[in-house]
This record gives structure tokens, C-alpha cells and sequence, in this order.
């Protein structure tokens, strides 16, 4: 791994964003991929569960809002599946290993694989290089970016769903577990995006009201030119400030783009949301990066 310098640092701080190559090595993302596997393998999805995710604001709203399924994921590994994969009876259309869009939200805290690469010791290092003072994990994913069905994902920032106060406490690690291109579908950034704040938030909605969740505030619109497209080779970090604004698109290539990405969160001098979806249970507090 090559080391973060001062000028990286830097420059993240400019962008928002940042591309670490080579910071695991392939046999770190093969041993991530190979567990994957066995847990799909092992996977048992009750029926009323098995739901689509999405990025679109109406679909989360009557999927995810309204599924105790998500909500209540943060502190389990659980599964939310691609469109269009399952039939009317929510039997797999194909076979189960293609349909999942993604593995969360506590990988990092229940699967030993995913839980030694989090708390890294390169891992860590990165956190202090970019001073973390009392980091903690807030919530962990597998995105499989299945080939040829792989959604897309929207603009976003992800503060609009782990708010925090101040602002500027939450950090995304990407890691890439194979090659992301612009074919298969990597991220594309809007520069600079990271410095106006957030003006539109889910939250919970209030108790016994359907949908579970809601938006407030007002949803920006970005123009294409604004983005760039940041591809990256196997075993890449990508560092994503928690304000910075990006996106994916579909996957219509013949590959797949499997990642693994986890949020952690400055807790030093920080609150944590109550409306936020996600929240620390008495069975998994956010965990500290530290250990």
C-alpha cells in the first residue's frame, strides 16, 4: 500500500473525494469475495422480506420506508435484492447469487473477514492520517453491482440519510473488489460538491405513520457536465467525504462491480441524528474504529 501523503490529504479535502490504488492487495479482496459467497450460499430470505433497493426517492419511500426489513437492518447482515428478480409469489426469477443489489448494514461487526479488513491496521493508519480522533463504524455494505441489471445509483449526498452535527463527521471507504470502469460502472464525483452543506435529509417519520421515513428540505438537480467519472483497479480505496456529491450508473456491461464500503464517523464533539434511519441498538453500538 502506498502510503497517504500530505498533498492526497490535500487534495481530498479540495475534491471531496479521493482514489488510494493498491491500498488492499487481491488476495484481501478475493478472501472478502469468496466469503460473500458463503454467505449467499447459506442465505434464507423470508418472502415478505424480500425487497428491491433503491435510490429513487418514491421507490425508497415505499420500499425501504415501509419495510421494518431495512429499518431495522443496522445491526444485522441482511439482503435487498435488483428489480425485476423475483415473480409474483417472490420466487427468484434468477439464480439468487445474480439478484442481490446488497449485503448490510453490520457486515463489519458479525463476519470475521469483513470485521479483520474494517479494523485494518492500514485501515486505521488512514484514520489517523486524516485526524480521526475517536472514529466509529456506523454501518458496513457489499454492493454487487450485478452485470447487466446493476441499478443505478442517483446523486446523493450521504449525509442526506446519516445526518450528523456539525456537518463533515462522516467518512465513506469504497473499496473496489474488482476493476471499476466507466464500462462496468465506477463512481462519478462532483469536485468541490463537498463545501455548501445539505439541504434535503431522510428521516423517520413520526411513530404509527406509513411510509416509515420521509425527506425534508428541498432536493438539488445536477447537470452530467458537473460529474467526472473516477475509475479504479482492484483493491482501490475511495475516500468519500460525507457531503460530496455522486452517483453510478446502471450497469449494462457483462461485468460486475463488487465493492465493499463502510461509513465511519467522527464521535468526538458529534451527535448523531435521532431521525437518522440507521441508529446504535444496545446489541451493536457503533464500534470503534481503534481497537
Amino acid at each position: 500500500m502506498a502510503f497517504i501523503t500530505k498533498e492526497q490529504i490535500q487534495q481530498f479535502h479540495e475534491d471531496g473525494f479521493l482514489a488510494l490504488e493498491e491500498f488492499f492487495t487481491t488476495e484481501e479482496c478475493d478472501a472478502m469475495k469468496e466469503q460473500i459467497n458463503k454467505i449467499i450460499a447459506k442465505m434464507d430470505v423470508p418472502s415478505h422480506c424480500r425487497i428491491m433497493f433503491s435510490t429513487k426517492e418514491e421507490e425508497q419511500l415505499q420500499a425501504q420506508g415501509s419495510a421494518d426489513y431495512f429499518l431495522t437492518s443496522g445491526d444485522k447482515i441482511r439482503f435487498f435484492f435488483e428489480k425485476g428478480v423475483f415473480d409474483e409469489k417472490g420466487d427468484f426469477l434468477v439464480p439468487k447469487e445474480k439478484s442481490i443489489n446488497k449485503i448490510g448494514h453490520a457486515l463489519h461487526a458479525y463476519d470475521p473477514v469483513f470485521k479483520e479488513i474494517t479494523h485494518s491496521s492500514k485501515v486505521q493508519e488512514l484514520g489517523r492520517k486524516l485526524g480521526l480522533e475517536k472514529p466509529v463504524v456506523v454501518q458496513s455494505m457489499y454492493i454487487f453491482k450485478q452485470p447487466g441489471i446493476g441499478g443505478e445509483v442517483a446523486p446523493h449526498q450521504d449525509a442526506t440519510f446519516l445526518y450528523t452535527e456539525p456537518l463533515g463527521r462522516v467518512l465513506g471507504l469504497w473499496i473496489a473488489l474488482e476493476d471499476a470502469t466507466q464500462e462496468n460502472s465506477c463512481l462519478w464525483f462532483i469536485p468541490g460538491s463537498h463545501t455548501s452543506g445539505i439541504t434535503h435529509r431522510m428521516v423517520q417519520a413520526p411513530p404509527g405513520t406509513t411510509p416509515r421515513t420521509r425527506f425534508i428540505g428541498s432536493k438539488q438537480t445536477y447537470q452530467d457536465s458537473q460529474f467526472i467519472p473516477v475509475p479504479i483497479c482492484k483493491g482501490g480505496l475511495i475516500l468519500i467525504h460525507g457531503e460530496v456529491v455522486h452517483k453510478s450508473e446502471l450497469n449494462s456491461s457483462e461485468k460486475s462491480r463488487h465493492v465493499y464500503t463502510f461509513h465511519l464517523m467522527e464521535a468526538k464533539d458529534t451527535n448523531w441524528s435521532r431521525e437518522n434511519w440507521l441508529q446504535p441498538t444496545p446489541e451493536l453500538p457503533f464500534p470503534p474504529l481503534y481497537i
